[in-house]
């Protein structure tokens, strides 16, 4: 989408690593690799082609590797992404299903894989978690390496551009975006992807500015086009007149000078003008972001999702991977806490090995502690897993989408299970870790008061709380405007479930997209919450303006806020209290 004016033309994407960049556009070509046609083989020839594509693959495989090796040491902790990428090479779901449709329907390994990577892309773009969604790309990356073996579609080599530019492609990989070198590329601009990528993962360790989705970026944009990046806003100024260079540019060196004094201070502990200390932690779903949340000034891993490793294969992963990925977390982690949550899967996440058949209503079906319970092998697998990485550091157990007692019980259950068979096979583990639940189903929070007498924390998942308590689905767009964190009814709801902590002694976090928003602050320190957990770049300026306001004030506000009707007359509330700290920031999130 984009607006013009004069010469300038605004283009609307999303925002994939925050910053603002300027200048001269270098267009990346990829052409060739797209247009495949078919034809069929002779019955004769069929091994030669499935050979041809093997092929393809290992050469595909050596190239990662090589990229992997040459990685420079600001990515090194991104090579788990790329491990992940040569995994899916040989992975069932692509390398098997394309030999066996070129057994099969007898037609040509270009043809077959394009087939083949057709409908596994359908599948996971049919999720309705963004994060998993956008594991579609994982596939089609993967596919495009094989592919270009096999027809001899030109390679990106973005290691060897020696301009000071900004690239502007239809997408780039995980493995060409760490080829990029700090200082020749100023940051990225694509077509395609989205903030959950591996591609926005890697930006964002880097540091540099990019906008996804665009569309039609590579369309509209020509070599040597001036262009402004605005990775926090999510938008390309294509030509700017001098009005708007100027705007951009002082925009730019702001971002840059409070990046730098937040930075400084990020390290230290968030703690209000009157002495409350708050815990910030950060969100990761892959083992190589702990590196994010350190150097952002995490105290620890609020929230460690662990689906990605079941979705990456066509079957189960087995219990000494998960703990070989766990242990690499909690160690690095040191003495911090590292919260791992058991998986998440939804109802509507089908594959291979996972889910036999689609719900009709995914988002109230068989998903997370629903599903682990019906499936206690593969519960236990990963409890075990859990367990065994937990003697290594700090580890805290969190079961999500708990909407009943019952649920709990039988969780604690499966767990001594999950002991006394790793007592009876004499390894290593540490059964005496925090044992907490996820409330983000509003029957959970009616039950609270029950189901803390069984738990050591609660955290809040907000996302799925105020979709379940608005009753909307939160990627309709025609509802989306409800789900807002500052209902009131979300905020009288967060205050019973902080009332029910405080009386039952336990302690209370949250890991939702909520208390990664500045603008939610004042209400959440209000509320008397333990510790809040968010995507590592919103950490700096969370904690700088914790250090600006006081508790007392934000206890008040609460008070003010649970009388209020309307989100509009909350939001009335924090900016007349607070509209001056938040004015002054310059979001990193």
């Amino acid at each position: 989408m984009s607006d013009r004016t004069s010469d300038e033309t605004i283009l609307r994407g999303i925002s994939g690593s925050p910053g603002i960049c300027i200048g001269k556009a270098y267009l990346v070509d990829r052409e060739g690799v797209d247009v495949v046609e078919k034809y069929v083989i002779p019955k004769q020839d069929l091994q030669n082609e499935k050979n041809r594509f093997k092929l393809a693959v290992k050469r595909a495989e050596d190239e990662l590797r090589k990229i992997i090796e040459e990685t420079s040491k600001d990515l090194r902790q991104n090579s788990d992404i790329l491990a992940t990428h040569v995994v899916l090479l040989k992975d069932k779901m692509l390398y098997d299903r394309t030999i066996d449709t070129i057994d099969k329907e007898r037609v040509n390994a270009e043809w077959a894989l394009k087939t083949v990577v057709a409908k596994v892309k359908a599948m996971f773009q049919s999720l309705t978690d963004a994060y998993l969604k956008e594991r579609a790309s994982d596939i089609v990356h993967v596919s495009e390496r094989i592919m270009q073996n096999l027809v001899g579609g030109d390679k990106v080599e973005i290691g060897t551009i020696d301009k000071r530019v900004i690239l502007v492609a239809h997408d780039l990989s995980p493995a060409e975006t760490s080829q990029i070198q700090l200082e020749r590329i100023k940051g990225f601009v694509t077509d395609r992807g989205g903030r959950a990528s591996h591609t926005s993962i890697i930006a964002r360790t880097l540091g540099i500015p990019a906008v996804l989705g665009l569309g039609d970026a590579t369309i509209k944009i020509r070599n040597d086009d001036i262009i402004i990046v605005d990775g926090s806003a999510g938008y390309v100024v294509v030509n700017p007149d001098d009005k708007t260079l100027v705007e951009a540019e002082e925009r730019r060196d702001r971002y840059e000078d409070y990046r730098a004094t937040i930075k400084r201070s990020s390290y230290s502990a968030a703690r209000t003008t009157d002495g409350i200390g708050m815990p910030i932690m950060g969100n990761i779903e892959l083992p190589e972001e702990v590196v994010s949340v350190i150097d952002h000034g995490g105290e620890g891993i609020g929230l460690y999702r662990t689906e990605f490793q079941y979705m990456s294969r066509a079957g189960y992963p087995p219990e000494e991977e998960l703990f070989d990925k766990y242990k690499d977390v909690v160690e690095v982690m040191a003495a911090k806490p590292v919260t791992i949550r058991t998986l998440d899967i939804n109802g509507d996440k089908a594959f291979e090995g996972m889910n036999g058949s689609r719900e009709a209503n995914p988002a109230l079906g068989l998903r997370a502690i629903r599903y682990c319970l019906q499936k206690p092998d593969i519960f236990k697998a990963q409890l075990r897993a859990i367990l065994r990485a937990a003697a290594f550091g700090n580890v805290r157990l969190l079961i999500p989408m708990i909407s009943c007692y019952e649920e709990v019980i039988e969780t604690k259950r499966l767990l001594q299970e999950a002991v006394a068979e790793l007592e009876n096979g004499g390894a290593r583990f540490n059964p005496d870790i925090k044992f907490g639940v996820m409330l983000e189903v509003p029957s959970a929070v009616i039950m609270a008061a029950e189901i803390a007498q069984e738990v050591d924390f609660y955290s809040i998942g907000t996302n799925d709380l105020i979709q379940y308590t608005m009753a909307i689905d939160r990627g309709n767009r025609q509802v989306a405007h409800l789900h807002n964190p500052l209902q009131p009814a979300i905020i009288r709801l967060l205050k019973q479930i902080a009332d029910v902590s405080k009386d039952q002694g336990i302690e209370l976090y949250m890991c939702g997209e909520m208390a990664g928003d500045p603008v939610n602050l004042p209400i959440l320190l209000g509320l008397g919450l333990d510790e809040l957990s968010m995507n590592p770049q919103s950490i700096p300026a969370v904690k700088s303006i914790i250090r600006s306001i006081t508790a007392a004030g934000t206890r008040q506000l609460v008070r003010d806020a649970l009388k209020e009707k309307t989100v509009k007359g909350v939001h009335g509330l924090i900016e007349e209290a607070y509209g001056e700290v938040l004015k002054n920031q310059v979001y990193l999130a």
